[in-house]
């Protein structure tokens, strides 16, 4: 098998109330990168943003304006 010829993001999950979904674990996502790594050598582990607004991740939060 050959590299993979792409440019990957790691981002992190956000947990929101109502999701379904749960997080990988810390040694899930290292084990993950690990063999991204074996094929391609461009992997970048992103830290989430705007988590205390909801807008986390390309989240957006919408409020009311009261």
């Amino acid at each position: 098998a050959g590299r993979i010829k792409a440019k990957v993001n790691i981002i992190p999950l956000n947990v929101f109330p109502g999701l379904k979904f749960q997080p990988s674990g810390e040694e899930a996502v290292r084990r993950f990168i690990q063999r991204l790594q074996e094929k391609r050598g461009d992997v970048t582990r992103r830290h989430s943003r705007g988590e205390d607004i909801a807008a986390a991740c390309g989240q957006l939060a919408g409020r009311r304006a009261t």
